[in-house]
């Protein structure tokens, strides 16, 4: 049942947006807020308010607060690489081949179906099928994601990504060598209009930036640094095989033969970003999968002959 609550508005420091009041009053996120003010959950004064309403003195603000709604995911034992964890934040390296949230034929075996077995508190604010998720990288895309475990701790990480503030860089085998160490690429990102399945740089994409440095180069493969400024849909991949070089393994955006393993050989290897509760700055790197060492390996001795 959902319950409905009264304050009363009595302290004149408190005097501001009505959502900013009723998030710092029941620590709920004003995004959710918003979304409750829309769903005429919020009134003051017996009247219903939009979410910039200026508070005022003895105003009595009633509100319902809605029932949690029960998710279908069921929760695994699957085992999941935690590497760090505190009451508002978890960092977890997730392998190559797992799935990061539910969809249409992969209902179970996800990274939130472990999420929810291993950590029992995540935030809700990415909707019932994503919880704690923040941001995502590919199935076969290996490494560093970060969870937020309440509603404010998402907020706060999601404004990070937004503000371009956190750190986020990859590993990637690549075709091919370059004369150009270093780079940036800079070019839109949007759904490919010949194939809805593909993204592709489009005039009237999203903007994206990838920066990019050649760490080793062996023969027609390259080991390069990706670190990305913004977060787009296959993001690496589309503008690295803008320029010429696909990623190895990548069937969707580089060519058939390849080398082998289980997909692209990408992995975020560190992510950074300022803790929301304690401001202090977090960084945390995870060696490559075992596949992309054994890979690299080879491209090396191959080259020394």
């Amino acid at each position: 049942m959902s319950k409905i609550e009264i304050i009363k508005i009595t302290d004149k420091s408190k005097l501001d947006r009505i959502d900013k009041v009723l998030s710092n009053e029941i620590e709920i996120s004003r995004s959710q807020i918003k979304e409750w003010i829309k769903e005429g959950l919020v009134e003051v004064n017996n009247k219903k308010i939009k979410a910039n309403y200026k508070v005022r003195l003895n105003d009595e603000i009633k509100y319902e607060k809605p029932d949690i709604k029960t998710l279908d995911i069921i929760p695994e034992n699957i085992d999941l690489d935690i590497i760090y964890q505190d009451k508002d934040v978890a960092v977890v390296n997730k392998p190559q081949g797992m799935v990061v949230h539910p969809a249409n034929g992969h209902e179970n075996g996800t990274l939130v179906n472990a999420l929810m077995y291993h950590i029992k508190d995540l935030s809700g604010i990415n909707g019932y099928i994503r919880p704690g998720i923040v941001h995502r990288i590919d199935k076969d895309t290996s490494g560093l994601l970060m969870i937020a475990k309440n509603d404010k701790a998402h907020e706060a990480l999601a404004k990070q990504l937004a503000n371009k503030t956190n750190k986020r860089s990859y590993l990637a085998i690549v075709h091919g060598n370059f004369k150009k160490l270093k780079g940036t690429i800079d070019a839109p990102i949007g759904r490919n209009p010949k194939d809805r399945k593909k993204q592709a740089i489009v005039p009237n994409g999203k903007n994206a930036v990838t920066h990019y440095e050649v760490l080793e180069q062996f023969n027609n493969f390259s080991l390069v640094r990706c670190v990305l400024e913004t977060g787009r849909t296959h993001q690496i991949r589309v503008h690295m095989a803008s320029i010429g070089h696909p990623l190895a393994g990548d069937l969707v955006y580089g060519p058939r033969k390849s080398l082998k393993g289980n997909g692209q050989f990408l992995h975020a290897n560190i992510l950074g970003f300022v803790h929301p509760t304690t401001n202090e700055y977090l960084e945390f790197e995870v060696p490559v999968p075992k596949i992309f060492e054994q890979t690299l390996q080879k491209l090396r001795n191959i080259s020394k002959k």
